[in-house]
């Protein structure tokens, strides 16, 4: 019947003298559907393949549908079957809402988050909260870092200072604080993450120029500082373009260290505030290119004129 129907269309379109190459067509398009349908992946590569999905996961908690496609080097479709394969298994879990509502549910919590670090995180963040001077405006990020700088920076308040945060237990525990101005972000909150994300969130930014722009990730490198999540790399680059200062607090766990979205390159980052050691730095190819870097064991006295005029050149200290 398609044959017929098909010599039948061509005759009416007065193409008469092609009526064998369109069956000749009809019948290498039929070929090569049934051809594509008995094209199988082999059971084992399927496998391995679904094995490394689930290691990617099982290691980095948290990864984009378009990154996976990219490490494993399948379509957007493949990639969703075999996900839904490792949830049946239990593997994996699914999550849905959009990618704001994926990073929420699979990325470690934050309060998962703040119990790593340990010490080194203390350190950096001691350190960090001296960098505020009376005065000033600053941007604190969404985490779990820059909330232990807000824990000493409430245990020994310097006003008055304006503190803008997308972090909503920054934004509580240094509400209270006598001298502060803090305000909190526009946004769409992702619960487990404690954090404003969003279009609205970026928005909301253009409203404020900062002195220092107080930024946390989860990964350093030779290349440059890394993030988990598309939304947060956004919201920290804005938060860049509006401040004087871009001040980045790591302990020594994040050094040497990838994670899936690349927030900046080290040109843009005025001070690296880390416990990390010289050889750790050398080792992961930080230095000796990069030469703003402070060492909190070092306790160095706080560095002149952060707050003050905004056509003044970035200074980096050693």
């Amino acid at each position: 019947m398609l044959g017929s129907f098909s010599v039948s269309a061509m005759k009416k379109t007065g193409a008469p003298g092609r009526v064998g190459e369109g069956l000749k067509m009809i019948a290498i398009d039929h070929f090569s559907e049934k051809f594509q349908r008995n094209m199988r992946v082999p059971l084992h590569i399927v496998e391995a393949r679904r094995d490394k999905l689930a290691q990617l996961i099982e290691t980095h908690r948290y990864l984009p549908l378009r990154e996976l496609c990219e490490r494993l080097g399948v379509s957007e479709a493949t990639a969703r079957r075999d996900l839904a394969e490792l949830a049946k298994r239990n593997v994996v879990k699914r999550t849905h809402g959009g990618a704001l509502a994926e990073y929420n549910e699979r990325f470690p919590s934050f309060n998962e988050r703040r119990s790593l670090g340990g010490a080194g995180k203390q350190k950096v963040a001691k350190a960090a909260a001296r960098f505020i001077e009376p005065g000033g405006t600053y941007f604190l990020d969404s985490g779990t870092t820059i909330f232990a700088m807000a824990e000493f920076l409430r245990d020994a308040p310097v006003t008055p200072a304006t503190i803008v945060t997308s972090n909503l237990p920054v934004g509580e525990l240094l509400a209270g604080v006598e001298g502060l101005s803090v305000y909190l972000t526009a946004g769409q909150i992702l619960g487990r993450q404690s954090v404003l994300l969003g279009e609205t969130a970026l928005h909301s930014l253009e409203f404020w120029n900062f002195d220092i722009a107080f930024l946390s990730a989860e990964a350093a490198n030779a290349e440059g500082v890394w993030n988990s999540q598309e939304a947060i790399v956004e919201m920290q680059r804005v938060a860049m373009e509006r401040s004087k200062r871009v001040l980045l607090c790591l302990d020594d766990t994040k050094i040497g260290t990838t994670a899936p979205q690349s927030l900046v390159g080290w040109d843009r980052v005025d001070i690296l505030l880390t416990d990390a050691k010289t050889d750790r730095l050398r080792g992961a190819g930080i230095l000796p290119g990069f030469s703003g870097i402070i060492d909190c064991h070092a306790a160095p006295p706080l560095p002149p004129r952060l707050v003050g005029n905004t056509s003044e050149l970035p200074v980096h200290f050693l």
